[in-house]
């Protein structure tokens, strides 16, 4: 499955980059993320705010970091 994480490069957007990895290892899913940096393509997401998470093609959150649990339960949605 693809996640992207939105965001410039900041704390921030590393961690919620280490809690994606979490999550998906707790739920079981495997995942590829790609770390997107650049403000034109975040912005095609309509993220004004990072980070964001995109999960397929759906983003999840945006301008917080969320729980791992609520990443668990998006990853196991978007994989069911």
């Amino acid at each position: 499955m693809r996640v992207k994480v939105l965001g410039p490069g900041c704390a921030r957007c590393k961690r919620l980059e280490e809690l994606t990895r979490e999550a998906a290892q707790e739920a079981g899913v495997a995942v590829e993320i790609e770390h997107v940096t650049d403000m034109a393509r975040i912005l095609d997401h309509s993220v004004i705010s990072t980070p964001g998470l995109v999960v397929g093609d759906e983003v999840k959150v945006s301008g917080r970091l969320p729980r791992r649990e609520e990443i668990v339960a998006w990853l196991k949605q978007a994989a069911a």
